[in-house]
């Protein structure tokens, strides 16, 4: 059993990481003040509701509500478990992750077997290709080097039933349960047990964290069976999650520039042989919505390459289907389709990468590839044409997430067609229009808590007949009006604009470190999280942990944290935290503004601190008071209450 890992390596990970670095290596920050914003991630939006924290080590968007620490974020943006996270994390600052032994939670190691089995494995098939002049010949004829081979891990399994089981379990019966568990061994009816792979060359699959999980295997001879033959699922393995060659393509480049998906592992060796290192192919299998969000959430620019054949376009359209629901702002796909008996690996070994290049630059671009195929048996010349295309890119169009390409989609279909959309994508619109100006309300409610008139903004002072403003100041009720304006002007009033008009006029949030409208308690908690060592300024905790009001078992478990816990930054503490069941209340309030200074932020919990302590003594003066008697010991303190009161 593998122990757990200390939870002060967790604190001083999260103490050194870069969560500002972490995140920017991922998404496009803009620095907005002490705070970096951005368009979320999480959700599809127009204009930036993620904000970064450097200070808190905190990121937290205003429009979906995501928000958390490095290692949720590399959770749910690489979608990796707690642990891979914190090891990822680890690895890129050069620390290697400890484990506690002993007592305390611990995790199966079955996992860890798991990648040992596998890691033999390659290491296996690599000696085998060593010894066989076969597969050696095979690969030189593939025009591979030693040096891309060694890259790419791969190896080969000799023909015959045993060779995998003899060198690495044989007699183990332990071995030969986990390396059937990871996909390497097949059983006959009779029961019994052989190699899976058999005479083939050996691909080696890598997770996310460069990890063999799993392994494709090609055949010399057409005849010995399949030319691929990949690896079953498994507790380590998803085909429709994962993509061969990501990670020597995330390892070849800080940010990926574009992703090329190939159809075969050869082609994506290949490609990278002649120096195109951002090739990745999809495990014999159509292009799945995961493989799609895999591929953007890594470069914006996707190409999907295939033959021209039917097969070829049923696959491009499969891919097409995955990745329309994911196409926000930003982000490109174009289909290449290469001529018969072409592949990428032919084209780059008989004309080089440049003739790849080049045809990669001429690929259809998703919208005419969409309107090409849907109106390939359509005759655009006749009305009912025009008809049956509207009537089949609707459907498609309505899966496209809200934004610019969308608008552009819907453009295109009306130019061909000449079929509007009807009333319903209108009120679509619309609805959309009124929550982005909402979400605007709360980002610029944000940025003026933080003393930051919010971008964009011109202030505009009522004109008087004489052409100059008010001699009074213009103290007026209307006072100064602020409007969006665009570069240079304002935009033109919508209707989502006549609608907030009506309602009745907001104030902005004072820019006060303590908010009056939130409970002592509440305010205490959002100091505290914002600076955990503020902890260090709370007297008399045993008095104010006997206060009867809510949330004073949480300020207290809090406070004791960061006394046991020295140097806790506002994401360490949440992640500390993150077994609470009122963790989202939590991640809530570390997320609004505290507006002030290190010194205003310390007076204000100060405060805080006093009002609590001083409440928990009046409450106690009044339940003394309300004893029907007192003994000496009872009396005593009552008096020592007083006076303390007073």
């Amino acid at each position: 059993m593998a122990g757990r890992i200390p939870d002060s390596f967790i604190d001083g990970l999260l103490a050194r990481v870069d969560i500002v670095e972490l995140i920017g290596s991922r998404v496009p920050l803009k620095r907005k003040g002490k705070e970096y914003t951005a368009c979320c991630p999480f959700h599809d939006e127009r204009t930036p509701s993620f904000y970064v924290s450097p200070t808190k080590q905190f990121y937290h968007c205003f429009g979906c509500g995501a928000h958390g620490t490095p290692i949720k974020f590399l959770m749910e943006y690489d979608r990796l478990e707690f642990v891979d996270a914190v090891e990822e994390l680890a690895k890129r600052l050069g620390l290697e992750v400890p484990r506690e032994n002993g007592s305390g939670r611990e995790a199966p190691r079955e996992g860890q077997d798991l990648y040992a089995a596998l890691d033999a494995a390659q290491k296996y098939f690599q000696r085998e290709l060593a010894n066989s002049d076969v597969a050696k010949r095979y690969l030189e004829k593939r025009g591979l080097d030693a040096a891309t081979i060694e890259k790419f891990g791969i190896g080969w399994a000799p023909d015959g039933w045993n060779g995998l089981i003899d060198a690495l379990g044989k007699g183990d019966a332990r071995r030969i349960e986990l390396l059937d568990k990871a996909g390497l061994l097949s059983k006959k009816d009779s029961g019994r047990t052989y190699d899976k792979f058999r005479a083939r060359v050996m691909f080696p699959i890598h997770d996310r964290r460069g990890r063999v999980i799993a392994f494709g295997g090609r055949v010399i001879e057409k005849e010995d069976g399949p030319k691929y033959l990949n690896s079953p699922e498994t507790v380590l393995f998803h085909k429709g999650r994962e993509l061969y060659g990501l990670w020597h393509a995330r390892q070849a480049h800080s940010k990926v520039p574009r992703l090329i998906v190939v159809e075969g592992y050869m082609d994506v060796v290949s490609l990278w042989q002649f120096g195109i290192t951002t090739a990745v192919a999809t495990l014999g299998t159509a292009t799945t919505p995961d493989h799609a969000e895999l591929l953007f959430r890594n470069a914006a620019d996707v190409y999907f390459c295939f033959d021209g054949d039917a097969a070829g376009r049923r696959a491009a359209w499969k891919a097409l289907e995955s990745v329309l629901p994911r196409m926000t702002d930003g982000r490109q796909a174009f289909f290449l389709f290469l001529p018969e008996g072409e592949d990428p690996d032919t084209v780059v070994r008989s004309q080089g990468a440049a003739a790849l290049d080049a045809a990669l630059s001429a690929a259809q671009p998703l919208s005419e590839f969409f309107f090409a195929q849907l109106s390939s048996d359509v005759d655009l010349s006749s009305a009912d044409g025009k008809s049956r295309l509207a009537g089949r890119a609707k459907a498609f169009i309505a899966r496209i997430p809200d934004g610019e390409f969308r608008d552009r989609m819907q453009a295109l279909l009306v130019q061909r067609t000449e079929v509007g959309f009807h009333s319903s994508a209108k009120l679509a619109d619309f609805t959309r229009e009124l929550v982005e100006l909402g979400s605007q309300i709360q980002r610029d409610a944000f940025d003026m808590s933080q003393g930051r008139m919010p971008e964009g903004y011109l202030v505009s002072v009522p004109q008087w007949p004489n052409g100059g403003g008010n001699a009074r100041g213009n103290s007026g009720e209307r006072g100064r009006q602020f409007e969006r304006g665009g570069s240079g002007g304002r935009r033109p009033r919508t209707a989502a604009d006549r609608i907030l008009a009506e309602l009745p006029t907001l104030s902005a949030p004072r820019p006060a470190g303590v908010d009056h409208r939130r409970s002592l308690v509440r305010t205490a908690i959002s100091l505290l999280l914002t600076r955990p060592s503020l902890a260090t300024e709370v007297e008399h905790l045993d008095w104010i942990e006997t206060l009867d009001q809510p949330g004073i078992p949480l300020f207290v478990e809090l406070v004791h944290l960061a006394l046991q816990r020295p140097g806790l930054s506002t994401g360490a503490m949440l992640e500390a935290s993150a077994s609470n069941p009122q963790i989202d209340a939590l991640q809530k309030l570390a997320a609004q503004p505290l507006a002030g200074d290190d010194a205003g932020l310390l007076e204000d919990f100060r405060g805080c601190v006093r009002k609590l302590r001083q409440q928990a003594i009046e409450q106690r003066v009044e339940w003394l008071k309300a004893q029907p008697s007192l003994d000496d010991e009872g009396k005593s303190e009552l008096r020592a209450l007083l006076s303390f009161r007073r």
